[in-house]
């Protein structure tokens, strides 16, 4: 009998544990959660992190707040959230980059579909190609034949190696058979300093950064990366209508390392999918550029970036890219 009871004791005071951080979990959030982002101050990804991250402060009780963690293309804000507790009190601003870093480092020290946990994703973005508006091109024809016309003298922008502006970028020199000079930059912002200053001469961007340039006429679009025309850029071609076939998409959405509890990934996923339905939030979002998702769950998203994964990896392979 008091073998008995010192074993029911041992299992009950074993259990003690548990309860605490089960009610943290319940409780979630207690204190203030912190956003990386792996992209420069202003990209899309700044700006999305942003506006979802005020939202769920407003509704969730505690600050979410956005640290800009640039560098590696975006690994080194990975590998900070792969390498932090997985208690929900630091997230990741995930986007294409991550996938597309999947074929392009294929020796990170972690990997991104493995180590981080899906919780919703935001929106897609469209890409569009653009040059200042005294390019000698007007549209996507003449560009290509003043490229053939000058091989290796225009130089072409990108937020970074491997990023989705320079995938776009390249997959539409092999589909289009030009030569131009990539110039990779740390972040779309500063890329975009230099084009709009003529220091270089193209940039394949995602549309939240760019469209304010565009719509106040500082850039011209030529075409945008989605197989069909865009409503928020009327009149802009698609650059399947000039080389069939041709597609980029970037992406947004949210994550958190693996092993954070259920019960967190649910409620941060409720709670983003509230905040791009809100009316408000969408406005911004749809006149940013995005195509806004509709709910999803932590499982959908995962095979969406699983999905998105094999793309790139394809595309990767299909330019033979490789990292500098």
């Amino acid at each position: 009998m008091q073998r008995r009871d010192f074993v029911k004791l041992a299992l009950a005071g074993a259990a003690l544990p548990l309860v605490p951080r089960r009610a943290a979990a319940l409780d979630y959030p207690t204190r203030p959660v912190h956003v990386l982002v792996g992209q420069a101050a202003g990209s899309s990804s700044d700006i999305t992190a942003r506006l979802v991250a005020q939202y769920l402060s407003d509704h969730l009780g505690q600050q979410f707040v956005v640290e800009i963690r640039p560098g590696a293309t975006g690994n080194v804000a990975t590998e900070a959230v792969v390498r932090a507790a997985p208690d929900g009190y630091t997230l990741l601003l995930v986007n294409s980059q991550n996938t597309i870093n999947q074929a392009m480092f294929p020796d990170l020290p972690f990997d991104f579909r493995r180590d981080i946990a899906p919780i919703a994703i935001v929106d897609r973005v469209a890409l569009v190609m653009e040059v200042l508006p005294t390019f000698p091109a007007k549209t996507v024809p003449e560009f290509i034949a003043y490229a053939k016309a000058n091989p290796g003298k225009i130089n072409m922008a990108s937020a970074g190696v491997g990023g989705p502006q320079h995938v776009a970028g390249e997959l539409f020199k092999y589909m289009a058979g030009v030569n131009l000079v990539h110039v990779p930059y740390h972040g779309s912002t500063p890329a975009l300093v230099d084009l709009l200053a003529g220091q270089v001469q193209v940039m394949f961007d995602v549309t939240p950064s760019s469209l304010p340039h565009i719509r106040q006429g500082k850039l011209r679009p030529l075409a945008v990366t989605t197989p069909e025309r865009v409503d928020f850029l009327p009149g802009v071609p698609a650059m399947a209508e000039f080389l069939p076939g041709y597609e980029a998409f970037g992406w947004i959405g949210y994550g958190a390392p693996k092993g954070t509890p259920k019960s967190i990934i649910d409620t941060l996923n409720k709670a983003v999918n509230q905040a791009i339905a809100d009316a408000a939030v969408k406005g911004r979002l749809l006149d940013l550029g995005a195509l806004v998702m509709p709910p999803n769950t932590p499982e959908d998203f995962a095979k969406f970036i699983a999905a998105d994964t094999e793309k790139w990896v394809k595309v990767v392979k299909f330019a033979n890219l490789k990292p500098e």
